[in-house]
């Protein structure tokens, strides 16, 4: 590790061209596709990351108070289970709020934020040092998995993986089960992985925490386009778009969109081409699913987990799986 505070992964070396690139492919086979999608992860530019953490203090949006309310109530008692000496291996860390009321219960403990963004990382672990000067900040930057793997081979100390804040929920039920057998197969005998869960209940609870009334969620849903007018020359009007959500009882997920009002064709510059939408057309751009306690226990079984523990906050609302990893 550099005195930067993090270890770059060199073959995975990601630059902000690697993103315009990836991004103009995502952008091109969505809107060419029927029905329309464009990936969620484009959402959060520095605009959209900004509009989210809006998003995490409005009244409707309960998730964050919920985590938030277990990792204060239990922090203690997940850091004793996992032991001494510990890797706090952060997956999605964000600007590490959540994540620092772990560590101040993790005295010794070393700090290991993992992303493949080099801008983001630097962010974070100025940010995690200047919270934590007593704890060891060292960042991987590269995939979830690659690092996992690489670090699994280099500690020495026990691992806890942190996948907080609902992130599983952004995965269907299938690729969230080969997710985390991708993590099983990442990590020791013994290790630990803290993972959050939205849980299913009361519906109107659930759309109204996607559809805010200050209309929050909608400017961070259309950032898509947006993004797509400021980086490859777009001519959206996003007056003609609006953002709606909605709970599908059958998947159990919350299904969002972007919906044009009109019918209409808008060129990209970009890409040197132009979309048609129909009225009233839709673009889906997230899933976020909920989950019943049933569900949560079958992945732990049919991914190698063993339970160890499970935080709820007061209502009920939210969960935190504390699992082990077992191995033969």
């Amino acid at each position: 590790m550099s005195n930067e505070g993090y270890t770059r992964l060199d073959r995975h070396a990601h630059t902000a061209a690697d993103d315009l690139r990836q991004f103009t492919l995502d952008v091109l086979h969505g809107l060419s596709e029927k029905p329309k999608r464009l990936p969620s992860r484009w959402i959060y530019d520095e605009h959209g990351s900004r509009l989210f953490n809006d998003i995490c203090e409005l009244q409707e949006y309960y998730p964050t108070r919920c985590e938030a309310e277990i990792l204060h109530a239990h922090a203690r008692d997940i850091v004793a289970a996992a032991g001494a000496p510990l890797d706090v291996i952060d997956l999605g860390a964000g600007d590490g709020r959540k994540s620092s009321i772990l560590l101040e219960a993790a005295s010794g403990a070393r700090y290991v934020p993992i992303d493949i963004s080099e801008s983001a990382m630097q962010e974070l672990v100025a940010a995690m040092r200047q919270r934590h000067p007593g704890i060891e900040v060292s960042g991987i930057i590269g995939e979830y998995f690659d690092a996992l793997n690489w670090l699994s081979t280099r500690s020495g100390r026990r691992s806890l993986v942190l996948f907080l804040g609902s992130n599983i929920g952004n995965f269907s039920k299938v690729q969230a089960r080969v997710f985390l057998r991708q993590l099983w197969e990442a990590l020791n005998p013994g290790d630990l992985v803290l993972i959050g869960w939205d849980l299913k209940k009361d519906i109107d609870l659930l759309i109204d925490a996607y559809n805010d009334a200050k209309g929050v969620t909608a400017k961070f849903n259309t950032n898509l386009l947006a993004r797509i007018n400021r980086e490859l020359g777009g001519e959206f009007n996003l007056e003609q778009f609006r953002h709606y959500a909605t709970y599908d009882v059958y998947s159990g997920a919350i299904e969002s969109y972007i919906v044009s009002m009109v019918r209409q064709t808008v060129a990209v510059k970009g890409l040197r081409t132009s979309f048609d939408f129909d009225e009233w057309e839709p673009i889906h751009t997230e899933y976020s699913y909920k989950y019943l306690q049933a569900d949560i226990d079958a992945l732990a079984a049919a991914t190698g987990f063993a339970g160890v523990a499970q935080y709820h906050d007061s209502r009920r609302w939210f969960t935190d799986s504390l699992w082990k990893v077992v191995k033969d």
